[in-house]
């Protein structure tokens, strides 16, 4: 069974570069949205995450990842038990997520910017694959900062997999930029409150 790669970015530098990388190394590329167009307007074979899940994005793109399909290939640690469980459910692994958040800091920085602007700049879902894939670093690569692609690449290339000590590390990055992310939100919101 060939690995699995989810790639869901705002920020789409290198990615391209990157999901042609892990293609060539052997990962299957599954995508979203824009980051899905980009990768495929390249040439880089890439699956629609509406394939895995079997089903449509929904309510304005707000919904496409918050699914089973997604979450459990994410979140299943590498035991019988769990890998059974996924056989059951027909559910693929998912071993490396790259993922950076909706420009949420970068919107509410612009002039005249409206609460409705803001809100819909809040990222649900991408937070929530950051921190599955966090949470079981045993066994998933999470990348947030594009800057760290070429060094999960080398690693691959290397070694034929990311290290436990590079998972880790790149785990409590994860958490730190979802921690920062959350912090924008809560001081934004907590600012408008104070004005009333």
């Amino acid at each position: 069974m060939s690995k699995r790669a989810l790639i869901s970015v705002s920020n789409k530098a290198g990615c391209v570069e990157f999901a042609r990388a892990l293609n060539e190394l052997g990962f299957e590329i599954v995508s979203t949205g824009g980051t899905f167009k980009t990768i495929k307007e390249a040439g880089v074979p890439v699956r629609y995450v509406t394939e895995i899940t079997g089903f449509p994005e929904i309510l304005d793109g707000r919904v496409k990842t918050l699914n089973p399909y997604i979450h459990g290939g994410i979140l299943a640690r590498r035991t019988p038990e769990h890998m059974a469980q996924l056989q059951e459910h027909n559910i693929g692994p998912i071993d490396l997520v790259a993922v950076n958040l909706y420009p949420f800091k970068e919107t509410i920085a612009k002039p005249n910017v409206t609460l409705q602007d803001a809100i819909e700049n809040i990222d649900i879902g991408g937070p929530t694959m950051v921190r599955a894939a966090a949470k079981n670093f045993e066994s998933v690569t999470i990348v947030v900062n594009p800057g760290r692609y070429a060094e999960v690449i080398a690693e691959l290339k290397e070694k034929g997999a990311v290290s436990p000590e590079t998972r880790f590390k790149l785990a409590a990055e994860a958490f730190t930029h979802t921690a920062e992310y959350d912090s924008y939100i809560s001081t934004y919101l907590n600012k408008l409150l104070n004005k009333n």
